[in-house]
């Protein structure tokens, strides 16, 4: 198991390493991953009332986590009001902008296949209709409790569902909101950090209503919203052992959901074993390819919630973080914050956009691929689909210089290479350790491309 005081650091999780992967038995649950393992691109959405914020979601919350979190408001000293104007910013979060229609099309349009979306961050607030709890999207004291677009998640999965792409539901097993988590006048007192405000081992029955309260919310999204393709299972440190034992029973309510979509497939990051189908790093690439189904979190700007000035990573950037992810086996979930008002900043529009231009053209070197040697080298990234290479050869800059002859580390044997876009053979000849390949008179005007894909034939 991973260690729990090493999980997380100012917000950004650990990750489980290949060792903790525990391959899954269920046929259905194999076959699912292979079907993970093709998409390669993700959607991740972090939305809710802390968006009015423009700061990081939840943490300021956790008094252990204070020092890093909440710098840039001016609480009050007084920790106990601070967290109740927290808790109150349900009152004013009224995205009357919303169209989850145009924030599906926007993830159509830049090459997404999946969508991982915040049902419930560590704050608690319930961006679906829950009938566990008031602190909810529809719950009165929220103003856009009224609005035809209310029960966002049944909004926003319909919508993606509708541009065939499939849905993951991140859901954090923490909740800062439930007097069943974080129950008041237990021992920690006013000093709180991110696990349960008391030993579930010494008061057992408030344990089991946390239980038993989580699995309810859990079966409502399993039940309610149609076709879930993820339990994408935020907050490890709720797990049996660790710092403080928190077994939520989390193989019981598996079963009960798998019952209704036997295609589930479970995140249960950085806890590792049977129900963490797949490892899910955070703001970073492992320095190697794994040889364990993985997904990499990564920001199209600095922050997973929006940002007032925020700036966004341009689609080259993009492009070569995809690339180095899926040349070592990953896939990577690209997270945008939605604004307060509802809708997808520009700057994070026009860099998916472009992201989505470029895989119209290269996606076959991206989608359905597998890991290939030399698998990544910083300016090639290899992948591979079934008899076909195909290497990507990365420009860091539009002014970087485009040579005719472009060598490239690949020993295999070779009958033809084309580029991928014009299909046009390339003439290349072996040089010690690999190739060098001569690109046409039409590939070396004017700026240079993110990226010259080409297909290798053997």
């Amino acid at each position: 198991m991973s260690d729990t005081l090493l999980e997380v650091e100012n917000g950004v999780h650990n990750y489980s390493s290949e060792s903790e992967w525990v391959k899954p038995e269920d046929p259905i649950t194999l076959e699912r991953l292979e079907w993970f393992k093709d998409q390669k691109l993700a959607l991740m959405m972090h939305w809710g009332p802390y968006s009015q914020l423009g700061l990081v979601e939840s943490w300021t919350l956790s008094d252990e986590d204070g020092d890093w979190s909440r710098n840039d408001v001016d609480w009050t000293n007084d920790y106990e009001e601070m967290k109740r104007e927290y808790f109150a910013l349900n009152k004013t979060f009224n995205p009357i902008r919303f169209e989850p229609a145009k924030w599906a099309e926007a993830a159509f349009e830049g090459g997404f296949k999946y969508l991982i979306f915040t049902t419930k961050h560590h704050d608690g607030f319930c961006m679906w209709d829950t009938h566990t709890t008031d602190y909810r999207i529809t719950g009165s004291e929220t103003p856009f409790h009224a609005h035809r677009y209310a029960d966002i998640c049944k909004n926003v999965f319909d919508a993606f569902r509708d541009k065939g792409l499939a849905i993951a539901a991140y859901f954090s097993k923490a909740d800062w909101n439930t007097p069943y988590y974080w129950a008041p006048g237990m021992k920690r007192g006013r000093h709180m950090w991110r696990g349960p405000s008391y030993d579930p081992q010494e008061h057992p029955w408030l344990w089991e209503k946390f239980v038993s309260f989580t699995h309810e919310q859990i079966m409502e999204l399993m039940t309610r919203y149609g076709k879930i393709d993820i339990l994408w299972l935020d907050a490890g440190w709720v797990r049996e052992g660790g710092r403080v034992s928190q077994d939520i029973r989390l193989g019981d309510v598996l079963e009960r959901a798998r019952r209704m979509q036997p295609w589930l497939l479970s995140a249960d990051r950085t806890v590792g074993g049977s129900y963490e189908n797949y490892v899910t790093p955070e703001q970073t690439i492992p320095d190697r390819p794994l040889h364990v189904p993985w997904e990499s979190c990564i920001t199209i700007g600095t922050s997973f919630s929006f940002g007032y000035e925020d700036q966004y990573k341009s689609a080259r950037q993009l492009v070569h973080i995809l690339m180095e992810v899926v040349a070592k086996g990953g896939n990577l979930a690209l997270n945008v914050g939605p604004q307060p008002d509802g809708r997808l900043p520009k700057g994070a529009i026009k860099s998916m956009k472009e992201l989505g231009g470029w895989l119209k053209v290269n996606g076959e070197a991206v989608y359905g691929t597998r890991i290939c040697a030399p698998y990544f080298t910083g300016e090639c990234a290899f992948t591979r689909k079934g008899d076909t290479v195909y290497c990507t050869y990365l420009y860091d800059s539009e002014i970087s210089q485009v040579s005719e002859h472009i060598s490239i580390p690949y020993t295999d044997a070779v009958e033809a290479i084309e580029l991928v876009g014009t299909d046009e053979p390339l003439p290349f000849k072996r040089i010690g350790t690999g190739l060098t390949l001569q690109l046409p008179a039409s590939q070396l005007n004017g700026k240079a491309p993110i990226a010259h894909v080409f297909r290798i034939r053997s």
